[in-house]
């Protein structure tokens, strides 16, 4: 009995599971990006424009000693641990200021699609500086009260 169940399985085809070309990542490539301008060269227009504008944004929002780097195959910017995430997909570009801040500007963030913690900013739509400082500066906040613990 067992035998035919093991052969009836191995003769069904095996199904690949299709991905979405929505949620492919628009700087994907078979080896990570050693850094974030490495990162930004590898995505199209005009999300390269939108990323480079949020990059400043996030840039101005941190305290100088903050450093760039690539966590999770995208660009991040840490002090005292990663503050945030940012980067590109084909329709949209993205920011990763963790679940709590998307909770505490839920109601200004209501015109922005989101998830448990991500931001989608569309390309095709000017990107909302005042609200991203205002989300960084609080991600810096929450690592400073936890540095303190």
């Amino acid at each position: 009995m067992a035998q035919s169940i093991l052969a009836v399985r191995e003769s069904r085809p095996r199904m690949k599971k299709a991905k979405s070309a929505k949620s492919r990542s628009a700087a994907k490539a078979s080896v990570a990006p050693k850094d974030v301008d490495e990162y930004l060269a590898g995505v199209p227009e005009p999300a390269r424009s939108t990323l480079n504008k949020m990059r400043a944004t996030i840039r101005s929002a941190v305290p100088p000693e903050a450093t760039e780097v690539i966590s999770y195959r995208m660009p991040a910017f840490r002090h005292n641990g990663v503050l945030v995430w940012f980067a590109a997909f084909s329709e949209h570009c993205s920011l990763f200021p963790t679940a709590a801040v998307i909770e505490k500007f839920k109601s200004e963030l209501k015109p922005f699609s989101t998830s448990k913690g991500t931001i989608h900013f569309p390309t095709n739509k000017p990107l909302p500086t005042a609200l991203i400082k205002k989300l960084v500066k609080t991600r810096v906040a929450q690592n400073e009260s936890k540095k303190r613990r």
